[in-house]
């Protein structure tokens, strides 16, 4: 049993402590949020995550896991160190590492005894030298301590699978000795472990977020061709995926990507390239063509209604920036029905986790308490974050109680066949013949 410490009780912080806790450790998580704690210590969790108040809570119980807010009380006794911390977009797309900051202070100011000191959060390349160099510039009588980069590739939905099952750990270090006590950490987990340095490790994480949000957008890209040319975007992916080369995952074409890394981890790694004289050429189009993306279900249902939105009520379904969390971080419904509520369009929606926040991000929009409640009198149904509960919908008791039998499926989970043998007119995203329906295509013959 180690004894470990985590600073920020936010997504990563409280998903990577809660399972290190799991694995038979001792953990403490800190945050600077004194409610954020409370609720902590009540059980009642900052975030939406299937499984992980459960989890919390028995190891709460067994006495592995506690919260505080005193860095007095986290570091004592602690072996390793854990920087979790948000690290959100400044307005020129730099990473705001204020809070990096504020937690390598604060660990000089009390630290007694030798630590590692790893970061977990996303971080601009060099941030370990700087941390480094804080606690050094802050105490240079600090006792001897090592910075280790582990950075962590947690999808939301998903988070406690995929630090229990990771497809890879990365550890970046000078100091050699010091990522090999990071890695006995991990043995547990049964996963590739590579070590390599501080800046290389920080590099991985942002090329592989880049990576994805790439495929992403490069598949959105497709889908518009698909739909000029008359071919099936999800057809296309399906045959694109059976390459190895190339794999299916991140194929599904739909309203682009958002919530909390990848907008500001592909803006982060452009403003480092930038800063360096380099032009990030791919990036700032991987950014532009994801911009896009987000307003193709509002032409969609301007087309359906003859292009008058000015009036007409709108049901989102689905909020949230992918299904089963409840983060609105850049999530493309805020854009979708901003751009709806700016053309006159009265707008309603319902999310199966997402409703509070929701409720603060886009205060105009009327919050029903289910799918069926956004159809009623609605003139135009728009599909934006693809939930299970979504797919088994009754599309027959939908269509009877909307205003116009309008669907605009803006992730591609339904059967345009069978929604149009229902009496939908229908719109997908890429869906060629399928998605615009053969009789609203035109051969040009001229």
């Amino acid at each position: 049993m180690k004894n470990i410490t985590v600073i920020g009780a936010g997504y990563v912080g409280l998903v990577s402590g809660t399972c290190f806790a799991d694995l038979g450790n001792r953990v403490t998580c800190l945050d600077i949020s004194e409610k954020r704690i409370a609720n902590l210590k009540a059980g009642i969790m900052p975030i939406f995550e299937i499984g992980l108040e459960e989890l919390v809570e028995r190891n709460v119980a067994a006495g592995r896991l506690s919260f505080t807010t005193s860095y007095e009380e986290a570091l004592q006794d602690t072996d390793f160190v854990f920087i979790a911390v948000g690290t959100p977009s400044a307005v020129d797309g730099a990473a705001d590492l204020r809070y990096v900051r504020m937690a390598a202070e604060s660990i000089a100011d009390v630290m007694d005894h030798p630590l590692i000191i790893i970061n977990k959060s996303t971080v601009p390349v060099g941030t370990g030298d700087w941390v480094a160099e804080i606690i050094h510039h802050r105490r240079p009588d600090a006792p001897e301590f090592s910075v280790v980069s582990c950075p962590e590739f947690l999808r939301e939905g998903s988070a406690l699978s995929d630090f229990m099952h990771p497809d890879r750990i990365v550890l970046g270090s000078t100091e050699r000795e010091a990522a090999e006590k990071v890695a006995q950490l991990h043995l547990p987990l049964r996963s590739t472990i590579m070590i390599t340095d501080l800046r290389t490790a920080e590099m991985i994480k942002y090329s592989s977020n880049a990576f994805l949000a790439t495929k992403i957008s490069f598949i959105n890209e497709i889908s518009n061709v698909c739909e000029a040319l008359g071919a099936d975007v999800k057809e296309v992916s399906n045959g694109m995926g059976l390459d190895k080369r190339i794999g299916p995952h991140f194929l599904n074409a739909g309203l682009g990507w958002g919530g909390s890394c990848f907008p500001k981890d592909v803006k982060a790694l452009a403003y480092m390239a930038e800063t360096e004289g380099r032009h990030p050429h791919l990036l700032h189009a991987v950014m532009d063509i994801n911009k896009d993306q987000r307003l193709a279900p509002v032409r969609k249902a301007q087309e359906l209604l003859h292009g008058e939105l000015d009036g007409k009520t709108i049901g989102l379904l689905g909020l949230a920036f992918k299904p089963n969390t409840d983060d609105m971080r850049d999530a493309p419904s805020i854009d979708i029905a901003r751009h709806l509520l700016h053309e006159g369009a009265r707008v309603q929606a319902y999310d199966p986790a997402a409703m509070e926040n929701a409720r603060q991000a886009l205060p105009e929009v009327t919050m029903l308490q289910n799918a069926y409640e956004v159809a009623e009198g609605a003139d135009v149904l728009i599909l934006i974050t693809e939930w299970n509960e979504f797919q088994n919908l009754d599309l027959v008791k939908i269509k009877e109680s909307m205003n116009q039998p309008l669907l605009v499926d803006g992730r591609n989970i339904y059967n345009p066949t069978k929604v149009r043998e229902l009496g939908f007119k229908y719109r997908g995203i890429g869906r060629g013949y399928n998605g615009a329906g053969v009789e609203d295509m035109k051969l040009d013959t001229d």
